[in-house]
């Protein structure tokens, strides 16, 4: 169970006079690991953002833009499913068998919370998953993803006492401790496709340029709650509770293209982009104002019913998004000489045109400048030299505005280890990829800071299929 503790006075100061403040936010949680996770920034928006990128990609900075491969899933580009291996029949178009792939991924996360110049901080932890996405090639050049991932996550709960003041004498009157709690998140369904166009072969390599698509259904939950319970002389009475639930979906969709240009015979350019324009979500939501009381047996009792509404429609104004990159990749040599990829994103998102029924938010437009490189020894036939090694940085402001700028700065690391390959499946292809990331929000000029680890196991499995059996 977590355990919540009050905010300190320098925070509860802060509080008067604004209608949300991001210092209220400031939850002082022990919890155990794996336990329901607790995020300050998750107040503002749709929630605290999910990492949204396949975790071969998170160990290189988030790097996505001009990645492509044929043993995983880049679902940020769909220009990139153009890529997967599509095996034709000797002197034919038909298409005789193809490298279908399933990725999955986890993510276990630590955050500290602290106040700057304050040695006091506080922990939380969680275990998410992360995506589950299936790929499969339809033609040569041409291939198809579906798949499931979190989008965002809200979870947070804050115990505020304070003492109110009669704004006309400036007395104390008594206290009142507020217990603020937000859950939710959203999802989304999405299937896509990609396929090259104008292609021909340059270096021995393919030269062309490749275009996608994604579309699915973005849902979730929004929650938040105040109770509020007034004290005087050590006697609890008004315990009054505000909560408004929102329920949203609607379809979504992004676009992408990425252009492959051959500079050598084991060298290649990729420049790519993909984006969404400003988008909306339907929403339904119930407000509920209650006062009530608190039972041991079954707990919160209404006691009276200020108001109760259901089912008030509205709208949800997601940003527009743009990510811009390159990736240079050298090929590895079997037995002679060993590979790399390099490369560079820069994405931006305009959250100041984000609405929630019709309310803006303290919200910011949010850029990241990302880059990341992946480094693979000379392939011999020992493990060590078919590991991948993957490192990777990015910054940038946070979409949170409270106050002074939110700084975003983090590293990360992975590993793709290679599986051993069974003699009774020999064209299966199974890599275990391991990201480490660490993440540091905000600094001694907010009034909140964040440090937040990061542990992310994923799966790459894949397979030839529909192969066609030969008869003598």
């Amino acid at each position: 169970m977590q355990r919540v503790k009050s905010i300190t006075p320098k925070i509860i100061k802060a509080l008067r006079g604004s209608q949300w403040s991001f210092v209220v936010l400031f939850l002082a949680v022990a919890s155990p690991a794996f336990s329901q996770d607790n995020s300050p920034y998750s107040r503002y928006g749709i929630g605290d953002l999910v990492p949204a990128t396949n975790i071969i990609n998170r160990s290189m900075g988030g790097v996505t833009a001009g990645y492509f491969d044929q043993l995983s899933i880049n679902f940020n580009n769909p220009a990139s499913y153009s890529t997967f291996q599509a095996i034709r029949e000797r002197k034919a178009k038909k298409l005789s068998s193809g490298r279908a792939i399933l990725d999955l991924g986890l993510n276990f996360e630590n955050r500290t919370l602290r106040e700057p110049n304050n040695a006091t901080k506080f922990t939380a932890s969680n275990a998410l998953f992360s995506y589950v996405q299936v790929g499969v090639p339809l033609k040569a050049d041409w291939g198809l993803s579906f798949g499931i991932r979190p989008v965002s996550r809200i979870s947070y709960k804050i115990l505020a006492n304070e003492r109110l003041i009669d704004p006309i004498t400036g007395q104390s009157i008594e206290d009142a401790a507020t217990l603020y709690t937000g859950d939710g998140g959203s999802y989304l369904i999405s299937a896509g496709t990609g396929f090259s166009l104008f292609k021909k072969e340059k270096h021995g390599l393919m030269q062309g340029l490749s275009v996608g698509f994604n579309g699915g259904y973005l849902f979730g939950e929004k929650d938040y709650s105040s109770r509020r319970v007034l004290q005087n002389d050590t006697v609890a009475y008004y315990k009054a509770n505000y909560e408004t639930r929102t329920n949203f979906g609607s379809l979504y969709y992004n676009m992408g293209f990425q252009y492959k240009l051959p500079l050598s015979k084991t060298m290649q350019l990729t420049v790519g982009a993909f984006g969404n324009f400003s988008q909306k979500l339907n929403g339904k939501q119930d407000r509920i104002r209650e006062t009530y009381v608190f039972d041991e047996n079954t707990g919160n009792v209404r006691l009276d019913s200020i108001s109760d509404t259901r089912d008030v429609k509205g709208t949800i104004e997601l940003p527009s998004s743009m990510t811009l990159g390159f990736m240079l990749q050298k090929f590895a040599v079997q037995n002679k000489e060993g590979g790399w990829m390099l490369g560079m994103d820069f994405a931006t998102q305009k959250w100041s045109d984000y609405r929630f029924y019709g309310q803006a938010d303290s919200l910011r437009n949010k850029w990241e400048l990302r880059t990341g490189v992946q480094i693979n020894p000379v392939p011999r036939r020992n493990y060590f030299s078919n590991i991948s090694y993957r490192f990777g940085f990015f910054f940038g402001p946070e979409y949170v505005k409270v106050g002074q700028k939110l700084p975003q700065v983090g590293a990360s690391f992975g590993l793709g280890l290679p599986m051993a390959i069974s003699r009774q499946a020999p064209n299966q292809a199974t890599f275990i990829n391991l990201a480490f990331e660490m993440v540091k929000r905000g600094n001694d000029k907010n009034l909140l800071k964040e440090n937040l680890f990061r542990f992310s196991l994923g799966f790459s499995l894949s397979d030839i299929w529909f192969i066609k059996r030969k008869y003598e």
